[in-house]
């Protein structure tokens, strides 16, 4: 069988989609039929939770047009309905399309089965954010008994892929939306996961979404967040502070940089510590000062 384009070896694995059976041979194959709209229902384990609709007007709009292209992937019930396996997304659109039927491939497949080519094909998708790319790696440990190693030959990742990905569920709900949301990237969110305290990751999520940070700067500034001067506590981040204190960081980080703390005395005083990276970095303090 010839790869199919996008699809990973994982995935191909597990759906054997377009063989087709030869002399002497005993193969699989998937049967090809076209089935109407009313008798197909979504999997409600789906692993995508997130649908963008302005995504599934576009598909729509080029269902509309040359109808869709790439079957969905069913599995059909005793009762002579169908339980989508693959293809949810395309089943919205053609929806919308105002389709009465979809072309499908029909497959018999156990429930075991039918989770993990759920997932995995979810998985396998470009356009899956990487929190819930992480909760269906999940899932497949925890429901399919895979380890690691296996779970990594089965999607067709290296083996750090995946422990970087599963690492993400250690993140703070909050985080982990700011993902789902698109507000930071899987790169922002593994550089959050090395700071200990949530408040100091909170405080660095809020900095590298108002300043647009990239994740270099961000990996930056959980290096300097992490590095130890003899034995000391974690920094404190200004969302433990009044408000007043908030706002001044807030100005402080727009004339200077994101990198600013305070650190207050037991006596009621304190100390502002500026951050930077290099003597370029100070001529540009001056530069914004000048121009105010």
């Amino acid at each position: 069988m010839k790869n199919s384009k996008g699809l990973g070896r994982g995935l191909e694995a597990i759906f054997e989609i377009e063989q087709v059976d030869l002399p002497g041979k005993n193969r699989k194959h998937a049967l090809m039929d076209e089935v109407e709209l009313s008798k197909i229902t979504p999997n409600p384990n789906q692993p995508r939770t997130m649908f963008n609709d302005e995504a599934l007007e576009e598909l729509a709009d080029s269902i509309r047009t040359l109808g869709v292209i790439q079957p969905l992937t069913v599995k059909k019930e005793a009762d002579g309905t169908y339980f989508i396996i693959s293809g949810e997304r395309r089943f919205r659109a053609a929806k919308l399309a105002g389709l009465t039927s979809v072309p499908v491939y029909v497959r018999e497949v156990d429930d075991q089965t039918l989770l993990e080519m759920a997932l995995v094909e979810n998985i396998q998708r470009q356009d899956l954010n990487a929190v819930d790319i992480a909760l269906s790696l999940q899932r497949l440990v925890d429901e399919c008994g895979l380890t690691q190693e296996a779970l990594a030959d089965r999607v067709g990742k290296k083996r750090s892929t995946v422990a970087n990905y599963l690492r993400l569920l250690n993140l703070p709900a909050k985080i982990q939306l700011a993902v789902r949301e698109e507000l930071i990237s899987m790169g922002h969110a593994r550089a959050l996961v090395a700071v200990e305290s949530e408040a100091d990751q909170f405080a660095l999520l809020k900095k590298v979404i108002k300043n647009h940070l990239s994740v270099r700067q961000t990996e930056e500034l959980v290096q300097r967040l992490s590095e130890p001067a003899g034995v000391k506590k974690p920094k404190r981040s200004d969302e433990e502070f009044p408000e007043i204190y908030t706002r001044l960081v807030e100005q402080l980080e727009r004339l200077f940089t994101p990198d600013i703390t305070i650190r207050k005395g037991a006596d009621g005083g304190g100390k502002i510590v500026i951050g930077f990276r290099s003597d370029e970095e100070i001529q540009a303090f001056f530069d914004k000062m000048d121009r105010l």
